[in-house]
Formats: structure tokens, sequence, C-alpha cells
């Protein structure tokens, strides 16, 4: 057999490399890897309250579908099983047992939200299957020394977290601050970061906090009861379907704070144009990835080169929506690590490689943010930068900002 070494292109820098030869040696295998094929497992919420979500799994679908079309990794196409879970954390449980057991995936990749991951990392780990760059920011997901199947992707919403308070105690040292978060580790998180961020000043600026289930119908309730303590600074910490809501709520009621928002909810087309673009004008937030609605961005070679992958492998996607980044971006770091890994296809190389990626630079990552990982560090993305919204796309301001130093 012939193997086809596929080039990525717009990936300037320390790409990881190519384990090679033209002639393709017999490889060693663990479950679902052969000569032809790799098989990955993915859970999405294509329906239930977090389905925005779902278009990052037809992204990454979408991105693997090219590299087949290249001619794989080292002559294997990736059999990419993406099933959907709700969002439900015991439905996630079954979908996952089903790709392990009998699909027979080599590994999971980029399974969505900290509720579901939260269910799935101990039978992961106890099975030695690879939980690769996971769909959420919860700190948990870099604990190498207890759970070393498992690896984040996305920079940690402490992280993003510290990087507001921080911000706040520069420019807004008299706050009063009311947080809505999530109930469960994703908005834990941010309160968590928020208050290491503030430190010795967390109880007298923290005046209010609200919480909301994935259940809920709406949050209207828990934001007219901070507005009601006199907050002048808001934290949302929200997945898209209540972002949306806070934003609409917050100015439908005339409460005017200084409004802070969770990264993972700023897509312009899941959150900002539903809730009114107009309503969001002035909400900061934190990036990683280029925003697609930003001007500064688009006659630049790696927009234009994920735009013609958008219109030939992802065209129900929509390029307003930073998720169809991500996707792409994500679905990059797996490529290249299943690259890494040549013809040793087995769960415990794989695992080695994901967690030896040096500076790895991909081109739709804000400049100066690299994805790096080591066998005692399993968060490979750092760095952000603040964002503002201006009623239209975001726009970016201040410096890079790493994650030790925020």
């Amino acid at each position: 057999m012939t193997m086809k070494r596929t080039i990525l292109t717009g990936l300037p820098g320390a790409a990881l490399l190519v384990a090679g030869g033209l002639a393709l040696a017999a490889g060693q295998y663990g479950p679902g890897a052969s000569d032809t094929e790799i098989k990955l497992g993915n859970t999405m919420p294509y329906s239930g309250p977090a389905s925005s979500y779902g278009i990052i799994g037809k992204a990454e679908a979408g991105y693997f579908a090219m590299i087949n079309e290249q001619g794989g990794i080292n002559g294997r196409k990736i059999n990419f099983i993406s099933r959907d879970d709700g969002y439900s954390p015991p439905k996630t449980v079954e979908v996952v047992r089903q790709l392990v057991e009998q699909e027979q995936v080599l590994a999971l990749f980029n399974t969505l939200g900290t509720p579901p991951n939260s269910a799935i990392q101990g039978y992961l780990n106890d099975n030695k299957v690879p939980q690769l760059f996971v769909a959420t920011g919860a700190n948990k997901w870099n604990d190498p020394k207890n759970h070393p199947w498992t690896i984040g992707w996305q920079p940690s919403y402490q992280i993003e977290a510290r990087i507001y308070a921080r911000y706040i105690l520069k420019n807004l040292p008299n706050a009063k601050i009311a947080l809505l978060y999530q109930n469960d580790d994703f908005g834990k998180d941010y309160l968590i970061g928020l208050r290491e961020g503030l430190g010795d000043k967390a109880d007298k600026m923290i005046v209010a906090t609200k919480t909301y289930e994935t259940t809920d119908a709406t949050i209207d309730s828990q934001i007219v009861a901070l507005q009601g303590s006199g907050a002048d600074v808001m934290v949302t910490a929200a997945i898209p379907k209540f972002a949306a809501q806070a934003i609409r709520k917050i100015y439908d009621i005339g409460w005017k704070p200084n409004h802070f928002l969770s990264n993972v909810a700023v897509s312009v087309k899941q959150v900002m144009q539903p809730a009114g673009p107009e309503k969001g004008v002035g909400i900061i937030s934190a990036g990683y990835v280029k925003e697609p609605t930003d001007p500064q961005w688009q006659n630049t070679p790696e927009y234009k080169e994920w735009l013609a992958w958008m219109q030939k492998y992802n065209t129900a996607g929509s390029i307003t929506d930073a998720n169809n980044v991500y996707g792409y971006s994500v679905a990059q770091t797996m490529v290249q690590v299943l690259k890494a890994a040549g013809n040793d296809l087995t769960r415990e190389n794989l695992m080695k490689q994901a967690a030896s990626v040096h500076d790895l630079k991909l081109p739709m990552l804000l400049p100066g943010i690299v994805v790096s990982t080591s066998a005692d560090d399993f968060a490979p993305i750092k760095q952000m930068q603040l964002q503002k919204w201006d009623g239209t796309t975001w726009q970016l301001f201040g410096e890079v900002i790493s994650g030790a130093g925020s």
C-alpha cells in the first residue's frame, strides 16, 4: 500500500512531525485502528438545551472529510462517529459505552459539555480509552496524575474568570459584582476563578450570585433578582440559550451594568444576533480564536482558506459562527496528533502524542496563542485576549494574556 503524505496548509511554525517514509509499514494497532481506518468517537448535543453547539460536530466531520479526500492520515481514513447525547449525562454514558464496546473506537474526541464529560471521565480512564481535547474548559481536565486518559483543549473557565477579575480590579475598583452561573462544574469554575482573581476583595465586591439549571425555561427571575442587589457589574457564565436570554432581559429591564460574558457564549450567530445585536453593545468577553465576523481577518490567507473549506466541506454552517472556527481548529489539533502517532496507533501512543504537543500554531487561533502540552500539563491553550461587542462584531483590545500571568 502506498502512503500519501498529507500536508495541512496554513500551519506555520512548530507543527508536529509526521511519522513517515513513503511505504506504509506494518502498524501497531489498538481498537479502532487498522491499515486503512482510524475510528474516533464523539458525542454532541444535536438536540436539547445546548443544541446550538451541535454545529461543532458537523464542522469536525467536514474537516475530517477534507483530510480523507486528501488521502487520510498516513494512508488511513478517519471514521468519525458522532452521536447525539442531548447534553444529558445519562445519555452520554449510554452512547459512549456503545462507541467503546460496540464500535470499538480508538479514542473519544472533543466530546462536548462539562456535565456529560464528567459522567464518562471515570469510565474512560478505568478502561484506558483516550478522552482527547474535550469541548469544555472545566479545570478538572488538567489532572494527568489522577486522570491520565483525559485532556482538555480550550482555556480553562477559571483562567478566563481570573482575567475578568483582574480587569475589574484595574478599571472598576469599586465594582459591585453580580454573577449568574450554570449550577454545575462549568459554572462553579467561574465563581472559583472570579474569587481567585479578586483575592481578598472578593467577599466585598461580589454582592450577589444566582444559578440556573439547564432544564429551566428562562432565567428572567434570576436577572431581576441580580439587578435588585444593586450590582453595577454583571458576569454571565452560561451556555448560548441562557446567555442570549440574559442579554435580552438585562436590556429590556433597563439595567446597564458593565457586563462580562463567558467565552463559550460569544457566537454572533447563536447568541448575539438572537439576543438583539444592539442589546449587547459594550459586553466584554475573552477570546482565543479569530472571530469570523471581524473584518481585520477577512483578507488574510488563513481566513480565506477557512472560508474555502466552509464553502466546500461545511456548507450548512454559518460563516458568522465562531463555533465553526472552533471545530476546524480542534480538528486540526487532532489531525496533527494522529500524524505524530505514525504507525503506532495504540491508545497508549495516541495519549502520549496528545501530551507532547509543542507550540503548535493553528491558522485560526489568535496571533500569539499556541497549543502546548506535556506529560504534566494537560491544558493545551492557556492564553486569551479581551474583546468587546460593538453591535456588529467582537473587537479585540489589550494584549494576549497568558494563563500563568492571569
